[in-house]
């Protein structure tokens, strides 16, 4: 075996060791003493191949980010966002330890890594905001309304419901409480952003 494919081999192992630790019991309560003594890896080939627990965490996430994107990709969404919704569902729901790293990353970042897990789901971004132009794509906008302004107003309400779920409302809440909730509300916020919430009446 190759010195590079026995480095890639063993990097995998410590990785999918860490999404277990990470992924069970989040980044705080999560140690690296749990995940070398829970898999059989010393701490010396653990840190030989990652710089502590935050490169390991990163690593995790840029995983779970880069997984769940290949999936939904591979669905051939369009412009259906209520499919889109139910595949995210019926994927968290398959894959437990990854929702539970997705979610923390994207609505409870540990506050030191907010910046590289950013980084991180940038592809996740860009596909949520290319199913988004599809749905708009389809829709005649009201007069004055661009495309461009429409997809600007998507990104700052999905920045400001994403840190909803960081707010004082959700503190100490049970992760699976919280992601239901956002899965939920979520599906709820872009039908409203599309279609509104009142209707319009004619004056007489």
């Amino acid at each position: 075996m190759k010195k590079q494919e026995k480095t890639e081999r063993t990097r995998e192992r410590i990785v999918g060791a860490a999404i277990e630790e990470f992924g069970t019991v989040g980044y705080s309560a999560a140690a690296i003493n749990n995940i070398c003594s829970g898999h059989e890896i010393s701490k010396g080939l653990l840190y030989h191949n990652f710089s502590g627990k935050d490169a390991l965490y990163l690593a995790c996430v840029s995983r779970c980010f880069a997984e769940v994107t290949a999936y939904l990709k591979d669905q051939d969404i369009g412009d259906d966002l209520e499919r889109y919704m139910q595949l995210r569902i019926r994927y968290f729901s398959q894959h437990p330890l990854c929702a539970r790293i997705f979610f923390e990353a994207v609505l409870q970042p540990p506050a030191s890594l907010a910046a590289q897990i950013r980084e991180a789901k940038a592809d996740f971004d860009c596909l949520n905001k290319k199913i988004y132009q599809a749905a708009l794509s389809k829709m005649t906008l009201r007069p004055g309304v661009t495309q461009d302004d429409a997809i600007a107003y998507y990104e700052v309400m999905q920045e400001m419901f994403n840190g909803y779920f960081s707010s004082p409302a959700y503190v100490g809440k049970d992760l699976q409480v919280l992601v239901a909730d956002h899965e939920s509300r979520l599906a709820k916020m872009l039908d409203f952003m599309l279609y509104g919430i009142a209707e319009r009446r004619i004056q007489k």
